[in-house]
């Protein structure tokens, strides 16, 4: 298996995707197909990101396949505490093992003389 990353984002917001695929596709290839797909799609995707709806097309027509949390069997918690080592949940409506809600986080900076309250 030979594994394949696309990332998005600038210097402060940052997301990756993994892929694999059975067949070695050198970067350049890669990359090349990576960029005619996105010059296609980038005005007409429905997908949450820009490299979601490219990661789609590669599974769909160069046989790659997205590694993501819909994918995964098990996930566990690993900790040296005994009490932090868990199997957790892969429901995604639910809250994992230790009660706290999935969500993501967004940093901003606001304009101002840096004396903000949190």
């Amino acid at each position: 298996m030979f594994f394949y990353e696309l990332r998005e984002g600038n210097e402060d917001i940052f997301a990756d995707l993994l892929l694999g695929r059975e067949e070695v596709m050198d970067p350049e290839s890669f990359f090349e197909l990576v960029q005619s797909i996105r010059r296609r799609i980038e005005d007409t995707f429905t997908q949450g990101t820009l490299i979601q709806a490219i990661a789609e097309e590669l599974e769909q027509d160069y046989e790659f396949i997205a590694i993501s949390d819909d994918r995964l069997t098990a996930s566990v918690n690993v900790s040296k505490t005994d009490d932090d080592n868990y199997l957790a949940s892969l429901d995604t409506d639910d809250d994992d093992e230790s009660g706290e809600a999935d969500y993501r986080g967004l940093f901003v900076d606001f304009p101002g003389d840096g004396n903000r309250p949190n």
